[in-house]
């Protein structure tokens, strides 16, 4: 859902709970407009929460090499700059 329309769904809500004032009958706005704004607070909440598991590092592996094995470095050599 994103924040963005988790926002959205929290002002609609609000609207529908505290400023419309129209019976429709056999539906209740005000109760329309709670819900509303709760899913919208529970998307808030997931959508943060998801995020924030994507911030953080959750390992970090090391290469184990086979024992007996010896480390070779392998160097190159660099001709001089002849401007310097």
């Amino acid at each position: 859902m994103g924040i963005g329309g988790s926002i959205f769904l929290i002002a609609v809500g609000a609207i529908i709970a505290f400023a419309v004032d129209v019976s429709v009958g056999w539906l209740d706005l005000q109760v329309v407009g709670w819900v509303l704004m709760l899913a919208g607070i529970i998307g808030l909440v997931l959508t943060l929460t998801i995020w924030n598991r994507r911030r953080t590092v959750s390992s970090v592996s090391s290469v184990q090499r086979p024992v007996g094995t010896t480390r070779t470095d392998t160097t190159y050599d660099v001709p001089e700059d002849p401007r310097y």
